[in-house]
């Protein structure tokens, strides 16, 4: 169920980038379908009570094939991570490019950008 509310929320942000006229709003609908690419994989290293895979001391007296199979997996989040700062830079991107065809264009609206084709 949840990961099909991840598939809903993508869709909605590919909606917003395909039929959307406004450069601002094409952002916004880029960047909600890399937050539910985030999302999804989260919830792929998720496991149900499981524990965050920081190594104790109690869990090394106890030898780890326990806290191995309780802890969640850290490699999806150290990926989402990643995927956050390459987000945050393509967002500062986008987000200049805007401003610049603003400055240039006097307009957002992609269809009158293309009509002064200057």
């Amino acid at each position: 169920m949840l990961y099909a509310l991840c598939f809903l929320l993508f869709t909605i942000g590919l909606y917003c980038a395909v039929t959307k006229k406004n450069m601002v709003k094409i952002v916004i609908g880029i960047m909600v379908m890399e937050y539910a690419v985030n999302l999804f994989l989260i919830m792929l290293g998720y496991r149900m009570g499981g524990v965050a895979p920081i190594i104790g001391r109690s869990d090394l007296e106890s030898g780890l094939g326990g806290f191995v199979n309780k802890s969640v997996d850290p490699l999806p989040q150290a990926l989402v991570l990643t995927a956050i700062v390459i987000s945050l830079g393509s967002l500062a991107l986008m987000i200049s490019i805007c401003v610049r065809t603003y400055e240039k264009y006097g307009t957002f609206d992609i269809t009158q950008i293309r009509r002064l084709k200057g």
